[in-house]
């Protein structure tokens, strides 16, 4: 069932049982007024036919005693109310034309009764032991307040197939946003990952479209790592591959030459690296299990420091220098943050030639790498950030190391800074990370 039919139907149901309600409580309401009303005008009538019937008996009724005298005429001309005038022991002294014989068999108290057919009223004289009961047909009453009722109740009630089509339309004309949402959900694809527009939506299903666009962004920023992936990969492996496979069939030719073999090893090693560097990239590119999580700069700098201190040339090379009194947390991913000191390291080794090579931690949570190589020139540093772009034109290096790190760090919400030469010095190159610290 749609969400249209669904909202139709509720409204429908709630709406009509309130309006039925109101219905019953307007008759109750109406009835009790009518009743009373009734009875009102039957208190007044009887209070103004009082002294003209006492009148009446007086003038006609005092020398027959025997018999009930009945009224000539209505006391009241145009009242159709039935009246007994009796006296103390119930006697009828009186009575209209219409009315019976016998008392209407109520209590000879002031106020009102009801016996079979008669609302009866009762009224005693303030002077005299004598009663008046006036009675009033409950028929009449009863048709009088049928007729009032279903005049009110019947086109209250016949508006209700109107208000549950009107309720119907109003629901299906206000959830025509939704047909516009689903519309625009399904023209997306892989080519297509606009945000979706819903102008004029309410505040619940802007709050929809804004979670929508989001997943939209992650998944265009998703396709746009794999194809960034497989680009680089088509650029960077595409030259080590055919060289392997060059080597390979030399080596074949000339009886397997431990030369070619050798270089075809190499070339592999090559196309390792590169290929690790294209993960990495990857990687860092879509976030993947990035975490949140305090990190000792220290200790993480020891620790990828120490591997290359597993090669004697690099431990004369590589020096660490941490500031004494503990540890320095820094707010994100460890192996993310491994990578891109790794990958620094790595690129001032290469291009710092034969020079030293420094690894700084400094409060409060900042990585330093430093070479005294030839430098760079100042107005090339933000280049080197990009993909490809390497330090030196010797063909060294894959142009990825700087990217990587640049990744990560914003990844994390850090800054990446550059700077040529080295302060103090007149040469070198010195890359700088400012992570986040975590809140206490």
């Amino acid at each position: 069932m749609s969400l249209a039919k669904r909202l139709s139907r509720a409204l429908i149901l709630w709406v009509g049982g309130v309006w039925m309600l109101c219905i019953l409580g307007v008759s109750w309401y109406v009835y009790r007024e009518i009743n009373h009303n009734f009875d009102n005008e039957l208190t007044e009538s009887s209070h103004r036919m009082f002294d003209i019937a006492i009148h009446d008996w007086d003038r006609v009724g005092a020398s027959t005693p025997s018999a009930p005298v009945l009224a000539p005429e209505p006391l009241i001309p145009g009242d159709e109310l039935i009246f007994h005038l009796v006296d103390d022991n119930g006697r009828v002294l009186m009575r209209s034309a219409q009315s019976p014989q016998q008392t209407f068999g109520v209590p000879l108290a002031t106020g009102f009764a009801d016996s079979g057919l008669w609302r009866i009223y009762t009224v005693r004289h303030p002077a005299r032991p004598l009663y008046l009961q006036l009675a009033d047909p409950l028929e009449e009453r009863r048709a009088g307040l049928k007729s009032t009722l279903l005049g009110l109740a019947l086109p209250m009630a016949a508006v209700l197939p109107l208000l549950a089509l009107l309720l119907r339309t109003i629901a299906r004309r206000e959830l025509r946003i939704l047909e516009r949402l689903e519309e625009e959900i399904a023209l997306r694809s892989g080519t297509d990952l606009r945000p979706i527009s819903l102008s004029g939506a309410p505040s619940e299903l802007h709050s929809v479209g804004d979670h929508v666009n989001r997943l939209l962004e992650r998944l265009s920023h998703s396709l746009d790592v794999e194809r960034s992936l497989a680009a680089n990969a088509a650029h960077e492996l595409r030259t080590p591959l055919a060289a392997v496979r060059l080597r390979l069939h030399t080596a074949l030719e000339h009886g397997l030459d431990p030369t070619d073999v050798q270089a075809a090893l190499e070339a592999l090693n090559i196309l390792s690296h590169r290929t690790e560097k294209l993960l990495q990239l990857s990687r860092a590119e879509s976030g993947a299990a990035l975490g949140h999580q305090p990190v000792d700069l220290v200790q993480l700098a020891a620790t990828v420091v120490q591997e290359f201190w597993q090669t004697e040339p690099l431990r004369q090379r590589l020096d660490l220098q941490v500031p004494d009194g503990g540890m320095l947390p820094a707010l994100g991913d460890a192996d993310s943050i491994a990578i891109a000191l790794r990958n620094l390291i790595e690129n001032a080794l290469r291009y710092g030639k034969e020079s030293a090579v420094v690894v700084v931690v400094e409060a409060p949570c900042t990585l330093i790498v430093r070479d005294m190589g030839a430098g760079v020139d100042a107005s090339k540093l933000q280049d080197l950030l990009q993909r490809h772009v390497r330090q030196v034109k010797d063909g060294a290096g894959y142009g990825l190391g700087l990217s990587i790190v640049n990744t990560i760090v914003q990844n994390h919400g850090g800054t990446l800074s550059l700077r040529s030469p080295v302060p103090g010095t007149a040469g070198g190159l010195e890359a700088r990370i400012d992570f986040l610290q975590p809140q206490a």
